[in-house]
This record gives C-alpha cells, structure tokens and sequence, in this order.
C-alpha cells in the first residue's frame, strides 16, 4: 500500500471519488437540501427564514443512530412568531411527514425522532402538509451543513408544483480526489495493515495505517494510524485523518499535535469514538489549524491507496 502526495487520475483507478468541502449556502429560492446525516455525529442545522420574519434563524441539534434520528428544537429560537408552527421533514422523494407541532412560547427543548436519515427539514404553519414542492408554504427551511452534500431529487415530476431540483450555491474548493479502499473485500473483524510509502517526507515521514471491518461485531470500521515522526509539523497544526464515501461525505477520525520529543503519535477511532459508520470509503491526511475541524480546509498531503 502507497501513500500517494500527488494524487492520480489514472485510467485503472475506477473507484475514485471527488470530495468537495462544503460550505453550501442555500439560495433564497426553493431550493432542494435534503442532506444525508452521519451516523453517531450531532450536526448543527441552521434554518433559513422564507416567509418567517425573525431577524435571527434558529438551529436545531441532529443526531443520526443506528435506530433512529433525533432532531432537537429550542423553542425560544422561535420567539415573537405569532403562528403555530409545525415541524416536518422532507424524503429524497419530497414525501413531507409531520413530527409535531412548534410551541413558540415554550422554553424547554423539544426533541422530535424519525426512522429517516437522509432529510430537509421544514417548518410551516400548515398542519397537513404531505408533498414539497416550489409553492409549498414553508416558513423555514434547512441550510446544508458544512461538510454535509444535498442529496440528488429522487422523484421526478413536471408541471406547477413540481419538486425543484438540487439549487445550491457557493460550493467551494478545496477537492480531494480519493480512491475507495474496498472495505467489503478486507477480512472482517481482522486488523489488515496499510503499509505507507511517503514520496515527501516533509510532514510525517513514516506512519502506519490499520483498518478492521465489522470491529466488535459493530458494523462500523475501526482505524488506526501510528505516526513515528513529526517534528516537522508546526506545533500549533494537527495532522489529521480523515475518511470520505462514495458520496463526498467525510467522517474526521481524530487529530494529533507534534508534542515535541519523541514525536509519536497515534490516531485510533475506536479509542476516539470515531469508528467510521461507512460501507467503503478512502483515507486521507490534512493540516488543520485545530482538532476539532469537522470538514477539512488543508491540503491533502496523503491519500491511502490499496
């Protein structure tokens, strides 16, 4: 296994995916943001205002689990709304199914579950909604997270009220071309070792990464990379490993800071609570400012290749 710098675009390398950082801003138009929620990860989804008139947008708290999704409302976000208020998500279908209604006078959150993951949220006044389109009364809507991509309409439909496509604005660069590892064809429950070869040594010269299907009968892949020098890392940055999907989706596994002497270090999802909820996906390497970033801004300086 080689750690490419300089990543490829070969004929041969077929299961190559683009992962865009996404810093999606939602235009003020009907615009299509059902997203897919990681798993065991809290997102903070922030809610644009469409017919509302409060100055502020709430936010709500998701969190996807292996037997559900909650989703957390604060009702004082929603202070000096006159209407009742009802809370809704939307399917990759525009199917709208009704959670419960808003009370804007409460001051206790309020958490709603549905068996959904992958979901726009919507709020409105109208207590019987069932089918979104560009004319539905909304509200509010749900801005696309950072990180997180808008999943593509599923149904297709023609003529007034027709669901509105994915309209999504300001996407930015970077890109990270990363090459799926195959996950389903490693042994499960077993530790396979990705040797590293690193053509710059600048950053962390010598390193080893190791992947486990299925750790623990849990359905999730454990990671562990173990850094043996990193002096050259500036002692304020985190090196930091990332995995991707299929789907441009990232997963943060965990930072490490050069410490001074000795420069060892070890990232371990498992110890981290990071085990990656993803079918396949590709492993990759970033600076970062902080060990907390949930979606990488640096540039790739490593990218794991079966």
């Amino acid at each position: 296994m080689s750690l490419a710098l300089a990543v490829s675009t070969q004929a041969q390398d077929k299961k190559t995916t683009t992962a865009t950082q996404a810093t999606a801003i939602q235009n003020p138009d009907s615009s299509w943001t059902v997203v897919a929620y990681p798993a065991d990860r809290q997102v903070e989804v922030e809610l644009t205002p469409v017919t509302a008139t409060n100055a502020a947008a709430p936010h709500l708290k998701v969190r996807h689990m292996t037997d559900g999704t909650e989703i957390t409302v604060d009702p004082q976000d929603f202070a000096g709304t006159n209407e009742k208020l009802n809370l809704y998500v939307v399917d990759p279908e525009g199917k709208m199914t009704l959670l419960g209604p808003i009370t804007t006078t409460g001051t206790t959150p309020v958490t709603f579950r549905t068996n959904l993951d992958k979901f726009m949220i919507v709020v409105s006044a109208e207590p019987n909604l069932t089918e979104y389109s560009a004319g539905t009364n909304t509200a509010y809507r749900s801005a696309v997270p950072k990180g997180l991509a808008v999943v593509p309409l599923a149904r297709k439909g023609v003529g007034p009220g027709a669901p509105v496509g994915e309209k999504i604005g300001a996407v930015a660069a970077p890109a990270y071309n990363v090459p799926m590892l195959g996950i389903p064809t490693l042994p499960l429950k077993k530790e396979t070792e990705l040797r590293l070869n690193f053509d710059d040594p600048s950053v962390a010269p010598r390193a080893n990464i190791f992947v486990t299907p299925n750790f623990n009968d849990s359905g999730t892949t454990r990671v562990k990379a173990k850094f043996h020098e990193l002096s050259k890392v500036p002692t304020d940055m985190f090196v930091t490993l990332w995995a991707v999907g299929p789907d441009g989706q990232f997963w943060r596994i965990g930072s490490t800071q050069n410490k001074g002497t000795p420069n060892v270090a070890t990232i371990d999802s498992d110890k981290n609570h990071t085990n990656v909820p993803f079918k396949d996906f590709g492993l990759f390497m970033t600076v970062e400012p902080t060990d907390t970033a949930t979606s990488p801004t640096g540039t790739a300086f490593g990218t794991i290749r079966r």
